[in-house]
């Protein structure tokens, strides 16, 4: 077996090589009525999505960074007929599409279509009008249904950041809190085991898509090759926290601590990564409204058993402790500013991604915070962001990295 060709030690490392998704036809499958099961509060114009989105993959590979797309990386890895058929059946399985006709009937559209295209048509999901006619239809194909999907599309996968998270030289194959994001890992779990790339290497697996509590990779940060941050959110359980803490520790990596953050859980707190990141050795964006309910708790590796300690201290002297930095600076959504803040957080002006140490990719629109950013110190790439903003993330959330640099 080949070495992992996963590193990740850090948030803020070089950035060499990312994965991303542009925005396809499952963003024009949503309707207002499928929108808070799909987990949308808007409907992106896909045309000027994918505009932004090809202006963010121009930035990264302007300065050097490897862009992979999850598309090309899932039709890669399905290139063997029998592989492929096995991603189909779990992909039906999946899918909890009640009638046997149906079920049929995707099956042989699935196998008939060249395998790119069918990944596509797989994440764009699959209208009834669309499926196949003229097979036996059981009771359950025949009831009437206010869905307009066979299968249904999944919008949320141009934010790559979380089915699955790279940590070390390992991955969380991640189990997401909704049955709709939860499909995703699917593909996720096909590439590592059957992409070239990946197929015949030893990559550790620290969290399975198949665990019964929940784990997001918004909510995983890397702090420092001995140090992580997992927020305990609308997204994470508490459990999942432990369970990763144990099997990362356990594996030999070199993280000795794990920093558990307690959130509110509420949309506009999604993820830790969402009201907190790191964009230098020594500076953090924070939401300051997470600052006055925030609970902190260390999981520190204590031979073969974990020590759970909750910190009373504050979150600056928490973070100084646990890097071994004299000063930390937190710099606060759009200033704390009353209006500006909840404006800017709510379209993620807290969600960065740094592709080198105090160098970040940043929304336009949040212009305050991105102000405050260049007085602190950090260089701002500024991508558009009109259409993506309104899935609720930001740059980090769209791009899951594979290989940063050591700092």
């Amino acid at each position: 077996m080949r070495p992992s060709p996963l590193m990740v030690s850090s948030e803020i490392g070089r950035l060499r090589s990312v994965l991303l998704h542009r925005p396809g036809k499952e963003v024009e499958n949503l309707t207002p009525d499928l929108m808070d099961r799909l987990l949308f509060d808007d409907i992106p114009y896909l045309e000027i999505a994918r505009q932004e989105h090809d202006a963010f993959a121009k930035i990264l590979t302007d300065r050097g960074v490897e862009v992979l797309y999850l598309e090309d990386l899932a039709a890669e890895a399905l290139e063997d007929r029998e592989v492929r058929g096995r991603f189909v059946e779990d992909f039906l399985a999946e899918g909890h599409i009640p009638g046997e006709g149906t079920k049929a009937a995707l099956r042989e559209l699935f196998l008939g279509l060249p395998v790119r295209e069918m990944v596509d048509r797989m994440m764009a999901g699959v209208r009834r009008t669309e499926v196949p006619q003229g097979r036996s239809r059981s009771l359950a194909d025949r009831l009437d249904t206010d869905n307009p999907f066979a299968v249904d599309p999944l919008p949320n996968l141009y934010f790559t950041r979380d089915p699955f998270a790279t940590i070390g030289t390992g991955i969380t194959l991640n189990h997401m809190r909704t049955e709709t994001r939860n499909r995703e890992t699917l593909f996720a779990q096909y590439i590592f085991r059957h992409h070239p790339r990946f197929r015949d290497c030893t990559i550790p697996l620290w969290f399975d898509r198949h665990e019964t509590t929940s784990l997001e990779g918004g909510d995983e940060l890397i702090l420092s090759p001995e140090a992580l941050a997992i927020g305990i959110s609308q997204r994470t359980d508490a459990a999942s926290v432990e369970m990763l803490a144990r099997r990362i520790f356990q594996d030999g990596q070199t993280f000795q601590t794990v920093l558990a953050f307690n959130i509110p859980k509420k949309r506009a707190f999604m993820h830790l990564d969402t009201v907190f990141t790191m964009v230098d050795r020594d500076k953090f964006t924070i939401h300051p409204e997470i600052e006055g309910p925030l609970q902190v708790f260390s999981l520190t590796r204590r031979g073969q058993d974990v020590h759970i300690e909750e910190e009373h201290a504050t979150l600056e002297d928490v973070l100084k402790r646990t890097l071994g930095l004299d000063r930390v600076t937190l710099i606060r959504c759009a200033g704390s500013d009353p209006v500006d803040a909840p404006r800017e957080q709510w379209n993620d002006g807290s969600n960065t991604l740094a592709i080198a140490p105090g160098e970040v990719v940043v929304y336009s629109r949040n212009y305050v915070t991105n102000r405050i950013l260049q007085e602190n110190g950090i260089t701002t790439h500024v991508m558009p962001s009109s259409e993506l903003s309104r899935g609720r993330g930001g740059p980090r959330c769209m791009s899951m990295p594979l290989v940063r640099d050591a700092v």
